[in-house]
């Protein structure tokens, strides 16, 4: 079976439906590409792991975290993991999206900016035939 497994579905529907406060904030700056165009999907399967929000064209995840996570073995396996599967993870705090969204989005799209594109042209600047 191709794609994700309805186990998988299930699990990021659900967390969706018991997103926090700030991942709420974030999501509705973030959806519809209304940062600079760039698209993000929420709770994304990525390994045995589930990412808050992703930019699959750029292969960067944003965690939206509590305090309770500031030094976790789990997180920094996890991280690990998601870094070997190709994604650049970053970290926001919960405090810092509901105290200063201005702040975070302007931090994001420098990120998303300064990103390499994942699969860059030929040096020539032709794009392939199809």
């Amino acid at each position: 079976m191709r794609g994700p497994s309805a186990t998988a579905i299930g699990r990021a529907r659900a967390l969706r439906r018991r997103s926090t406060r700030a991942e709420l904030v974030l999501w509705r700056h973030l959806r519809d590409r209304q940062l600079d165009g760039f698209k993000f999907v929420r709770q994304e399967p990525i390994g045995p792991y589930f990412a808050d929000f992703v930019c699959r064209d750029l292969h960067l995840v944003v965690e939206v975290d509590g305090g309770q996570h500031a030094d976790s073995a789990t997180d920094a396996k996890r991280d690990a993991t998601m870094r070997d599967l190709g994604y650049r993870i970053i970290r926001v705090w919960n405090n810092e999206v509901l105290g200063n969204i201005n702040g975070v989005l302007q931090m994001l799209k420098s990120e998303l900016e300064q990103a390499p594109h994942p699969v860059p042209l030929p040096a020539s600047g032709e794009r392939g035939r199809g």
